[in-house]
């Protein structure tokens, strides 16, 4: 990485801050090193010799520049939170009150969608075959995943206790330790019990048990996902998450509900399940090209 020239003293002495005083690992001090020796390259080349004189809207110019030169608005994002870092150390050790970065906001990134698996998709992959070793709990585990939404940690944390299998509740600790209560469909209910006669398992037992009778790993429901999907005939890339996007459109499509949805995911902010709108939106504009005399599109 070229030397920042008179640029370079200050631009250390921060990152020897961020080392020595915050710790920061050695992947985030090389991102810190990266944007900031990008900008201070770029200063130099406008004439600006020093971090001083750097002003908003010549930093907006930069913005501009590296967006238009296919820097994405999430990188963006990053870059300008280690500019507004280093100002605020900066003026600490210059007594000055300086910060170009303050208010500036990068760009927006076009947000990207979510796969999902249609309803029969869905259906071809839950219903493996039990007849195998660990049939009754891949069916199970399956089942539950898709019928409740729940988050690939929290599958794994469950345990008996927290199943009501008579009224199909479940109880779940999520993000930010928040439990709730989440429902569990009639199709999942019967694999679990299916299970659950099959295990014998104690009220405190793990719901599906790894090595030692521990909670299984996230890393073996990853693997073991992979192989079922492609067994079922599956060959997207399914993964943990998928089922949860599937179950938020599936039960928003057929609902138009977006509280509940947000209340079944345990999202904080409905401004996270709001994403599934657009997903149902997806399906309504292919309902309607298909459906619409005026909007069939010529082969």
């Amino acid at each position: 990485m070229a030397d920042a020239g008179p640029l370079q003293p200050e631009l250390e002495e921060f990152l020897g801050y961020l080392t020595v005083e915050r710790r920061l690992s050695a992947n985030t001090l090389q991102a810190y090193r990266h944007d900031l020796s990008d900008l201070a390259a770029w200063m130099l080349g406008q004439g600006v010799q020093s971090w001083g004189a750097l002003r908003q809207e010549t930093l907006r110019s930069y913005v501009a520049g590296v967006h238009r030169g296919g820097l994405s608005g999430k990188s963006l994002q990053r870059r300008l939170s280690a500019v507004r870092s280093f100002y605020r150390h900066f003026n600490r050790s210059n007594t000055a009150e300086l910060n170009p970065a303050m208010g500036l906001r990068a760009p927006k990134s076009a947000r990207k969608l979510p796969q999902v698996l249609d309803a029969d998709e869905m259906t071809r992959l839950v219903e493996v075959p039990t007849d195998g070793p660990l049939g009754l709990r891949d069916r199970a585990m399956l089942e539950l995943f898709y019928s409740s939404g729940l988050r690939l940690s929290e599958l794994c944390g469950l345990r008996w206790r927290s199943l009501d299998l008579a009224d199909g509740l479940v109880t779940v600790t999520g993000k930010g330790n928040k439990s709730r209560r989440v429902p569990v469909g009639s199709h999942a209910r019967t694999a679990l019990q299916a299970w659950r006669d099959e295990s014998k398992p104690g009220l405190d037992t793990p719901v599906f048990p790894g090595r030692a009778g521990a909670p299984i790993s996230p890393r073996t429901v990853q693997v073991r996902l992979r192989a079922l999907a492609q067994q079922q005939g599956l060959f997207k890339r399914v993964h943990p998450h998928l089922l949860r996007h599937s179950f938020a459109s599936h039960v928003l499509e057929s609902s138009g509900d977006l509280r509940g949805v947000q209340e079944l995911l345990g999202h904080a902010d409905i401004a996270t399940t709001q994403i599934y709108t657009h997903l149902d939106f997806q399906h309504l504009a292919k309902v309607y090209d298909a459906a619409h005399p005026r909007a069939r599109r010529k082969p």
